[in-house]
């Protein structure tokens, strides 16, 4: 997944996520119960909401 795919999605996952900001699978999910990615939890899913980790990333087109 690309920068320009996950703008099109409201959520993405935290794998996708931390392959946006180059992390590996194990180093994304530590990353989120440090709370250094954003999620929110829908049931039993984890989820990265997509403006909130381009807020992060400080991708100014995130508040568009």
């Amino acid at each position: 997944m690309d920068l320009e795919q996950a703008r099109k999605q409201a959520t993405i996952t935290i794998e996708q996520a931390g392959q946006l900001i180059g992390l590996g699978r194990g180093s994304a999910y530590a990353a989120a119960q440090r709370g250094e990615i954003p999620t929110r939890r829908f049931g039993r899913r984890l989820l990265v909401p997509v403006p909130a980790l381009l807020s992060l990333l400080g991708d100014d087109a995130a508040s568009n």
